[in-house]
């Protein structure tokens, strides 16, 4: 028995003693894999690693190929107006009908509309005896494709003049579907635009004052604290009061845009800051200096290449606050106006508590809000733990 216990103690070390070397030998092949890596190549390594952050770009990517095709993934149009059709509540697609009989197509029934006897409001039930197939490639509003030629081709839809209201319509008989797409276009568009203009001038206002320091640095410092202590909304209200009425919706939309970008440096500037005071005095830097390096190479070829990874982080995570910037303006009247579509001009008839209890469908668009920024900030999350070079340690 004893023999037996020896020779199994045995097996067990030399099985365990093989599988450490085994261990040692990947994480050896790890280390000297690691070393061949770039900056950018080892993010994208630890990025993978963070399934939420891939899923949140996985949504993000469809939400902004739904707003580049937009015409062509809207039922409808979004200015079209059904009169016969307000406040008609959502349409689900169904399989089964009537009769219990299951369909392979998705179809929905027709409307009829009535009147409440007791509150004297328009009420929608259904008309099984119209029935709707729901098909692919369906002919029906024309819009121009990408912007660049005109067509009728649909993705989906019933491919008669009973219109889909999918999310219901609002008070004027529009599809509210439609609109959310539409709108996706100016709500994550204006993220985008926003966060580069607020990158561009962080950059260059958070490298000059840690790069030059003295006056410069403390007025650039002063006029970052002033602007973040003046609330936001109040800011954005004044700013905005200073734009010309006359003005077109689009000029509007780019001066918002430009408001939101000149709210939204500070942040950068002031990690653009701190990472160029840590890292002028590095040896690197001094020795560009001694070979007789211009200043202006320095910053392009060295300073801001070993920051960047972190700067793109605070942008990711900075563009779901400039979305939400726009919701609120354009929710408080103060925004973009119709007939501009965005998510916050269509969340505009939900300041009416009146009209949200009886037609609770009309915060749908406050859904699409939420999922975005929530998809951006996991995004931001992963970026940020993927450049981290202490996040790995810290996970084991």
């Amino acid at each position: 028995m004893k023999s037996e216990e020896r020779e199994t103690n045995e097996g067990r070390t030399e099985s365990s003693s093989f599988t450490s070397s085994a261990a040692s030998w990947e994480s050896e092949e790890e280390k000297e894999e690691t070393q061949t890596l770039s900056q950018w190549q080892l993010m994208w390594r630890n990025f993978k690693k963070h399934r939420l952050a891939i899923a949140a770009v996985v949504v993000l990517g469809f939400f902004y190929l739904i707003a580049l095709t937009c015409g062509f993934v809207a039922p409808n149009d979004p200015h079209k107006r059904y009169s016969k059709y307000i406040f008609v509540p959502p349409q689900i697609p169904r399989f089964i009908d009537a009769e219990g009989q299951f369909h392979f197509q998705p179809f929905v029934y027709g409307l009829k509309q009535e009147m409440d006897p007791v509150t004297w409001e328009r009420t929608y039930v259904l008309d099984k005896s119209e029935v709707y197939p729901l098909k692919l490639f369906v002919k029906g509003d024309p819009y121009k494709f990408l912007g660049l030629f005109q067509t009728r081709i649909h993705l989906f839809g019933t491919g008669t003049e009973a219109p889909f209201f999918m999310l219901g319509s609002d008070d004027l008989g529009r599809d509210l579907f439609s609109r959310v797409i539409y709108g996706a276009r100016i709500s994550l568009s204006i993220g985008l635009i926003g966060v580069f203009m607020g990158l561009i001038l962080g950059m260059l206002l958070g490298g000059a004052s840690g790069l030059y320091g003295g006056v410069v640095d403390m007025v650039i410092q002063r006029t970052i604290e002033i602007l973040r202590s003046i609330p936001k909304i109040p800011l954005w209200m004044g700013l905005f009061a200073a734009l010309p009425a006359s003005w077109s919706p689009i000029k509007v939309y780019f001066a918002i845009t430009i408001l939101l970008s000149l709210v939204g440096w500070t942040d950068v500037a002031r990690v653009v800051r701190g990472k160029f005071l840590s890292l002028r005095e590095e040896d690197f830097v001094m020795a560009a200096h001694s070979f007789g390096t211009s200043q202006l190479a320095i910053i392009v070829r060295h300073l801001i290449p070993n920051f960047i990874s972190y700067v793109l982080v605070r942008l990711t995570l900075s563009i779901p606050w400039m979305i939400l910037g726009e919701t609120q303006l354009s929710f408080l009247g103060i925004g973009l106006r119709p007939p501009v579509i965005s998510w916050g001009v269509l969340l505009q008839q939900a300041q009416n508590m009146r009209t949200v209890s009886t037609h609770p469908w009309l915060l749908l668009p406050g859904f699409f809000v939420v999922v975005a920024v929530l998809a951006f900030n996991f995004v931001g999350d992963g970026l940020r733990d993927a450049a981290d070079p202490y996040s790995a340690l810290r996970g084991k």
